[in-house]
């Protein structure tokens, strides 16, 4: 561990570098560029890079950003369809791990109650952002596996907010408004937003209105969510679900014509996730970490363990083509888990040290599963 004092200049300068730096390096090793980002990040902290503040908030607003572009490739039609699986997966992708993780970190490991259940909240969930991320990279988010699998996190991870919410947090007016701005705003957005996607005036010009609409509409989420103590990822979700729709390449009349989705996809992947997915690895303490390795070691095998028994059985059924891919996937974790771990920490639940090893257990949950789900178990889809 290297302490070194950088300037937030130089702090900048290393993390746009390592971005660039891990899009030339992640194609050669053929591994998920979200990937090399989280351990870009956690290599970095190791040298005493800290994340500055602009850096934090385009990390919140990554995630808020890949969650509404999971939600946009999928359709009502598909998930109706897929329903069943989809929440089979799901609710036995949280429930499995989060009673294993629970009752470890309670009787035997002789944490708190409270700091029992966040860590069982926080070692549960399933990283939308890394499996949007790695099916877009593969091209299965237009397949049946594709499509199961986004459904299926979700699922997941909105119980996770659900079970976090009913445990720990206390609703307040703010709580309501949120909720209610936030249908609101999904309601008018559905019913009328479909004028400006389809204006001829507006579409596909230098000032890229569409793309701003959405931006002003995912922040206004993360305003009223901070406001109310909610989280920004849901809505979004269900407003990218719900204009789905809205973003098929217009009319055909123009060959360069791209949606809007497509073009905040690339302005995402080009800089905001990136930022997110170092800022994650960037949340590690490698000391404190250290300092707890047993125990690291034995929550991330129950994590990994209880994760394969509760969606293996489903995915074989459902996901004949790929079942153990598919599992590794739902047992990578990022988004939630971090928001669950910072919520424990925040409210004095669980210790620095305690976060620290549920952040670490989080963060090699996203990378190694996903290692060896690519390396080992990637399907043919052309089979």
């Amino acid at each position: 561990m290297v302490d070194l004092q950088l300037s937030s200049e130089l702090t900048n300068l290393i993390v746009i570098g390592s971005i660039f730096l891990v899009s030339l390096i992640s194609p050669k090793l053929s591994l998920p560029v979200v990937v090399m980002e989280t351990l870009c990040g956690v290599v970095l902290s190791c040298f005493g890079v800290k994340p500055q503040d602009w850096m934090l908030f385009f990390a919140s607003l990554g995630g808020v950003v890949i969650t509404f572009l999971a939600g946009t490739e999928m359709n009502v039609r598909s998930f109706r369809k897929n329903a069943v699986p989809s929440l089979l997966i799901g609710l036995f992708s949280f429930f499995v791990p989060f009673a294993c993780l629970a009752c470890y970190a309670y009787y035997v490991a002789g944490w708190s109650l409270n700091a029992s259940l966040i860590a069982g909240v926080a070692l549960s969930t399933t990283s939308l952002g890394v499996v949007y991320s790695i099916l877009m990279e593969t091209g299965m988010n237009k397949t049946k596996l594709g499509t199961i699998l986004m459904s299926a996190t979700f699922v997941t991870d909105i119980t996770t907010v659900l079970v976090l919410s009913v445990l720990f947090v206390k609703p307040t007016v703010y709580t309501l408004v949120f909720y209610v701005v936030s249908g609101i705003v999904i309601f008018t957005a559905y019913k009328y937003s479909k004028k400006l996607f389809q204006s001829s005036f507006y579409r596909n010009n230098l000032a890229e209105t569409e793309v701003k609409y959405i931006l002003f509409l995912l922040f206004i989420f993360i305003y009223f969510g901070e406001l109310g103590h909610g989280h920004a990822v849901l809505p979004a979700f269900i407003l990218g679900f719900l204009m789905s729709d809205f973003f098929e390449t217009n009319d055909g009349d123009c060959e360069c014509e791209t949606s809007a989705n497509d073009r905040l996809r690339s302005s995402a992947y080009s800089f905001i996730t990136p930022v997110f997915f170092i800022v994650s690895g960037l949340k590690l303490s490698v000391p404190l970490l250290i300092s707890a390795l047993g125990l690291f070691f034995i929550l991330l095998l129950i994590q990994t363990s209880s994760k394969i028994a509760g969606v293996y059985f489903w995915a074989k059924k459902y996901l004949k083509k790929a079942p153990m891919y598919s599992t590794l996937l739902m047992t990578t974790g990022l988004t939630f888990g971090t928001i669950a771990a910072y919520f424990g920490l925040d409210s004095d639940m669980i210790d620095v040290r305690q976060y620290s090893v549920l952040i670490g257990v989080i963060v090699v949950s996203a990378v190694v599963p996903t290692i060896v789900a690519q390396v080992f178990f990637k399907p043919d889809m052309n089979d």
